[in-house]
């Protein structure tokens, strides 16, 4: 496996992205990783690995580099929590569509990525990012999944939910059944929109879990059984749209 941190630059600074690939075979097609609330940690570098592994160039950008490159949140204490939760309001869904720019530009000049095969993946806060950018380059962006996002459907103009009907790639949503974050009224109002614009998509339950059951340093969150079921929905879901 080939991996780099590089800097992409945007009009508002540079953006600090972890890379990996596997080191022979490419080009290969890409999966953008938008990290969660807590910041980029090896955690999420071992799950953008596992994607990589299987014949993906992957991208895992530090969002929250406008006003601090290494946030990584303290689990142990939670003594930065309230940090946490400043950086992640000042991100909006046009502020992390503005970033992909600069995400599609690198692999259009990157030997080792196909730019005509993009896919993304979101966690908890990521969830609406990659539904939005989905809806943002219909022709660039041919799957997205969000698992266990949070404000999919809310009463603003940007909500992802209003953006279905624009969206041309198949997209994936993963709800969890306990969720405080996106409780059932906010999934109905998603499977609605769903049903309602036509997309290429749906949305799946995964009983007796709560917000943050794919990541395995969640002590008591964790749940192994769903997120396997999750990284084989996900395997699924970008094969079918970007091995072609």
């Amino acid at each position: 496996m080939i991996e780099a941190e590089i800097p992409l630059v945007t009009p508002d600074g540079e953006m600090s992205t972890f890379t990996t690939r596997p080191d022979e075979g490419g080009p290969f097609p890409v999966v953008i990783f938008y990290m969660d609330a807590p910041g980029i940690r090896e955690e999420l570098r071992d799950m953008a690995r596992r994607i990589a592994t299987t014949g993906y160039y992957v991208m895992l950008p530090n969002l929250y580099y406008r006003s601090k490159p290494d946030f990584v949140l303290d689990f142990a204490t939670g003594s930065n929590r309230d940090e946490m939760f400043s950086l992640m309001n000042q991100l909006t869904n046009g502020i992390v569509v503005q970033d992909t720019e600069a995400l599609i530009a690198h692999v259009e000049s990157e030997p080792d990525a196909d730019a005509g095969r993009i896919g993304c993946v979101g966690y908890c806060m990521s969830g609406p990012f990659v539904l939005s950018v989905a809806a943002a380059y219909p022709g660039t962006i041919q799957c997205a999944a969000s698992i266990y996002g949070v404000r999919l459907a809310v009463d603003a103009d940007d909500s992802p939910h209003r953006g279905f009907a624009n969206t041309r790639g198949e997209i994936y949503i993963a709800a969890a059944e306990h969720d405080d974050y996106a409780p059932p009224e906010l999934i109905a109002r998603v499977e609605a929109a769903v049903a309602e614009s036509g997309v290429n998509g749906r949305v799946e339950w995964y009983p007796g879990t709560g917000h943050g059951f794919a990541f395995p340093t969640r002590t008591g969150i964790f749940e192994k059984s769903a997120a396997e079921r999750h990284w084989a929905r996900l395997h699924s879901l970008f094969d079918r749209n970007l091995r072609h």
